[in-house]
């Protein structure tokens, strides 16, 4: 079988020499018709298939610290914040999957996207327009009868440009293409949405646990500033035992407004985030409660599995597919349009008579166009398209490094805070030991009173770093659900509606 473009490219040597010959224009239209109906050509342009994904084998990150690489649990995946065991936290998710200003914004991108496809495929059938008309004239008495006349007319007009090179189809397949990366960004906010209120979660109980423990020093630091005060008094110290007691007291305070600014902060956040106004959530947050901490055992699969499940991988791999077919609606415009008109209606001088048989009208026939001369603008744009195309493959393989590179950058970020924690935790309470021990000394008389301000200093600094180290191990677990794509799969349909 001849290819098409070569029976294409044939057709326009024979076109050349019709002109050549003087044949009248209307004369090739049947003609032409004819040759184009039996042409039975494919789709025009390239053909999408989907790159192949390079990613490597295993993480390159040491899977300590619980993790595992076994395969991932769907249904965990999905409802990662169940594995944090905090039903304050689980509410607040369930409230913005319905109430985030963003997701409304991303659903709405949804549905423009499903009116645009639907656009671009009733593009394959045929329109029709009803049509009606009313005209009065006078001729003139010096070239003509001077009569008035009238005429009123209805009618149908069908017009219908048939898809034969595919410039329709792959249009539908670019809108289709366009409408799936467009869901996948609806899932991409929702993973970003899920775990950005999470975090500022864990951020205001942070806050919160960090706060008591700046207030517990201070209780204990104004008992030792009161005791140093009794005790100059009675000439066992001196003053200057008494003001470095109150500069260590007053430091620790000065850290509360500090720590409280944050705590406002990250609960106005929260309220935003559900798309509800700043202090909203205050009755039900304001109450201090734990740190929430998941199980140690966490599985985190291979690099491959995370590719196909992360929705900003998706998107770029459908925004590349889209930019595909516009390439070959691109090309489609090459080659020549044929349409057939046709339009059924009645005519008459009067409107009595305007529905009698004699009254009745009609035309149909097949039209075509070829673009001949356009500057090379056709081939331009066709250059234009291929050039896009190439962007969004530079772009989807962009993606897939990013995303390899946060994942790696999560597990290892989890691990050593999971390090840090602990060393924190040693550190903590070897600092309480010690103000205890430099207390009874200092009493006793057998130190100086710079040793309880260094030992009280240490233990507030510990104590508020192990509280933070907490909660930045359970904020790294939930940078490392959302690296993994987590939390789209089951509020996928909630998000749509």
């Amino acid at each position: 079988m001849v290819p098409c473009y070569q029976r294409l490219e044939k057709m326009q040597v024979m076109s050349s020499q019709w002109k050549s010959k003087k044949i009248a224009h209307w004369a090739l239209l049947p003609v032409l018709s004819i040759m184009l109906m039996n042409l039975g050509c494919a789709t025009v342009g390239p053909d999408y298939a989907s790159p192949n994904l390079s990613a490597p084998e295993a993480w390159h990150a040491e899977l300590e610290g619980g993790l595992r690489a076994k395969p991932v649990d769907p249904e965990t995946l999905g409802h990662w914040w169940s594995v944090l065991n905090d039903p304050v936290l689980s509410s607040l998710i369930s409230q913005a999957v319905v109430g985030n200003l963003d997701l409304k914004v991303a659903r709405a991108r949804v549905r423009q996207a499903r009116a645009n496809r639907r656009i671009n495929q009733a593009n394959w059938f045929p329109t029709m327009d009803a049509v009606g008309s009313f005209r009065k004239s006078r001729s003139s008495e010096n070239s003509g009868s001077g009569t008035e006349t009238d005429l009123s007319a209805v009618g149908f007009d069908a017009v219908w440009e048939l898809d034969i090179f595919g410039g329709t189809r792959r249009s539908v397949e670019a809108a289709t293409a366009d409408l799936q990366a467009i869901s996948e960004d609806l899932h991409d906010v929702l993973v970003t949405l899920l775990a950005e209120v999470a975090l500022n979660y864990v951020e205001a109980r942070t806050f919160q646990v960090r706060l008591a423990v700046a207030e517990q020093n201070l209780r204990a630091q104004q008992e030792t500033y009161q005791l140093t005060s009794w005790r100059s008094q009675a000439g066992l110290t001196t003053d200057l035992a008494v003001q470095q007691a109150k500069y260590n007291l007053e430091s620790t305070r000065s850290q509360i407004p500090t720590l409280r600014t944050g705590l406002e902060g990250a609960m106005n956040r929260i309220a935003v985030l559900l798309g509800r106004h700043p202090g909203a959530l205050h009755k039900i947050l304001e109450e201090p409660r734990p740190i929430p901490a998941a199980r140690m055992e966490v599985t985190v699969g291979v690099p491959a599995d995370t590719l196909r499940h992360r929705p900003d991988v998706r998107r770029a791999e459908r925004q590349l597919a889209a930019q595909t077919a516009r390439v070959g609606v691109a090309v489609a415009e090459l080659y020549p349009k044929l349409t057939l008109l046709g339009s059924i209606g009645v005519e008459s001088l009067t409107v009595s008579d305007l529905f009698v048989p004699g009254s009745r009208t009609y035309s149909f026939g097949p039209s075509i166009s070829w673009p001949i001369f356009n500057a090379g603008a056709i081939r331009s744009n066709i250059e234009a398209q291929s050039a896009l195309q190439e962007q969004a493959l530079g772009e989807y393989e962009g993606t897939v490094l990013s995303a390899l590179e946060e994942v790696e950058n999560a597990l290892v970020a989890y691990v050593q805070e999971q390090n840090r924690r602990q060393a924190l935790a040693e550190s903590a309470q070897a600092a309480k030991i010690a103000v205890q021990l430099a207390e009874t000394q200092f009493e006793a008389g057998l130190i100086d009173f710079n040793n309880v301000l260094d030992a009280q200093r240490s233990l507030l600094t510990f104590q508020d770093q192990l509280a933070e180290s907490q909660g930045t191990v359970t904020s790294n677990l939930i940078r490392l659900y959302k690296a993994l794509g987590g939390g789209w799969t089951s509020l996928a349909r909630a998000a749509t509606q």
